[in-house]
């Protein structure tokens, strides 16, 4: 006594898709762009870049980073000296970063030579 199928059960289709989605989303989660995590301010007016600029990063606990990689104390201009005194150079600063810090950053920037320097903000 054999029954014909004349109908495709789809719920393990389902199950395996469902199971899927979860894996896309759960490993979407951790792929990062190799940012240091900041909270950039906001601002209303802001402007693309078109070049590739120097990325200096100051975070919330006040740790520089040069291009997504750790400055040691003081080791910001030594490791400055490679780049032309030309190239533009964007500060991200965490929104809550004292000012004193942000401002020493970039005086120190400029006191290498480099004239361009911007900071970077999200547009609200």
């Amino acid at each position: 006594m054999e029954r014909e199928v004349n109908q495709i059960n789809v719920i393990p289709l389902v199950d395996v898709m469902l199971v899927l989605l979860v894996i896309v989303l759960t490993t979407a989660t951790f792929i990062s762009t190799g940012q240091v995590p900041v909270e950039l301010a906001k601002a209303k007016e802001t402007d693309e870049r078109k070049d590739v600029p120097v990325v200096i990063t100051l975070t919330a606990g006040g740790q520089l980073f040069l291009n997504d990689h750790p400055v040691p104390g003081g080791g910001l201009p030594a490791q400055l000296q490679s780049y032309k005194k030309g190239s533009a150079v964007v500060v991200r600063a965490d929104r809550v970063t004292l000012l004193e810090q942000f401002v020493g950053v970039v005086d120190e920037v400029r006191s290498l030579g480099f004239q361009q320097v911007s900071l970077e903000v999200v547009r609200l």
